[in-house]
């Protein structure tokens, strides 16, 4: 097949997800097909069945904001007719399933009727698709989508409930690349570069924004290393970067946390790890915590959205309730008091990992393609 994704192209969750699966399309002799405003950031090469298609904006002083879904609509369109494309797989539905759309009405003028393959990652319905401005784009880009999927049962729960949805909504959950998760040994976990032999290390992956609560992040680790030598490693870079690190120092524990910034090592320092903490605000499913799972680390997470369909509570970690930064940490002590329990936890953390395998996901994706291209639905 040939196969256009459309996506961010960026560190973010919806941007990463798209990529992996893009590369994972060409390794298996799919040509695919990125049109976006730049190179997606994990895709560091291109194949002879991996192509990158840029969308230029014109900078033209008359408009305030350039007209990004203009250009995206016509690119689309220009794309479909030049490589022949057979479906185009939109992730994220603002503004990519609405210019796909429009494309697709482009090119009924000419004779082809591409289908379309909308994607729901999170934000795109429960934050700003819901606002009222965006609202009935939305809800008519995803009604007029030729099929729809979501990463988890909760986000198409909150979909169903926030928008008037005439669609057959299928889940088909993030995934994991495990040969990837693998290329780090045992002997490249040099564990004593960042801490001593007796400290457990705790780990933190995001963007920093307010809505993974990076704040609650210091405050569980600073009850933790009153119980348990340790260290906490924060990986990222974003708003409340700075008041983390105010709090580490009102807290006592600077010299304990270590800012590592935005990094693309990110199994390096998640093989390293004894315990993840992921007290967000709102997850729609989840994408570090599976990617700490498959490094054999188990996680400490809030029970809010796609969670607890990815870290199982009590096996793979254990789940509390938003800001309850006491549940959190106790449970972080309890893992972390019992060398034979953590031990125990890794290994089922590794093991649940697996149902989320790229060999898992992928060939739904791919029924679903061949699907639309045969009957439209």
């Amino acid at each position: 097949m040939n196969i256009g994704i459309v996506c961010y192209p960026t560190y973010g969750g919806s941007g990463v997800v798209a990529t992996e699966l893009g590369i994972a399309l060409a390794q298996k002799g799919h040509q695919v097909h990125f049109i976006t405003s730049h190179q997606p950031v994990k895709l560091n090469f291109l194949t002879h069945n991996l192509h990158f298609h840029e969308v230029f904006v014109e900078n033209y002083p008359l408009f305030h904001y350039q007209p990004y879904n203009l250009a995206l609509s016509s690119k689309l369109v220009e794309s479909v007719e030049k490589y022949d494309l057979d479906v185009l797989h939109v992730h994220y539905a603002i503004p990519h399933a609405y210019a796909a759309y429009m494309a697709k009405q482009m090119l009924k003028d000419i004779g082809i009727d591409i289908p379309i393959v909308t994607t729901l990652h999170g934000t795109d319905i429960t934050l700003v698709g819901s606002h009222p401005v965006y609202k009935p784009a939305v809800e008519f880009s995803i009604n007029h989508s030729d099929a729809v999927t979501t990463v988890s049962n909760s986000l198409k729960e909150d979909t169903l409930r926030l928008f008037n949805i005439r669609k057959n909504v299928e889940v088909i959950y993030n995934f994991i690349d495990f040969e990837k998760q693998a290329s780090w040994s045992d002997e490249q976990c040099m564990r004593d570069t960042l801490a001593s032999s007796d400290e457990k290390i705790l780990a933190h992956v995001s963007n920093l924004r307010p809505v993974k609560r990076v704040l609650d992040v210091i405050r569980i680790f600073h009850k933790v290393q009153k119980e348990i030598p340790s260290k906490l490693i924060l990986v990222g870079d974003g708003p409340d970067k700075e008041k983390a690190d105010l709090l580490a120092k009102e807290l006592g524990v600077k010299d304990k946390v270590l800012f590592l910034g935005k990094s693309d090592e990110i199994r390096k320092i998640l093989c390293l790890t004894d315990l993840f903490l992921l007290p967000s605000e709102t997850e729609s499913f989840g994408l570090a915590a599976l990617e700490a799972m498959a490094a054999h680390t188990p996680v400490i997470s809030s029970n809010t959205g796609g969670l607890s369909e990815v870290n199982e509570h009590g096996v793979t970690g254990f789940l509390s309730d938003v800001g309850d930064v006491d549940d959190m940490a106790k449970n972080a002590i309890f893992l972390l008091r019992d060398a034979e329990r953590l031990e125990k936890f890794k290994k089922q953390a590794f093991e649940s990992a697996h149902q989320f395998s790229i060999e898992s996901i992928l060939p739904k994706y791919v029924s679903m393609y061949e699907r639309v291209i045969k009957n439209g639905f």
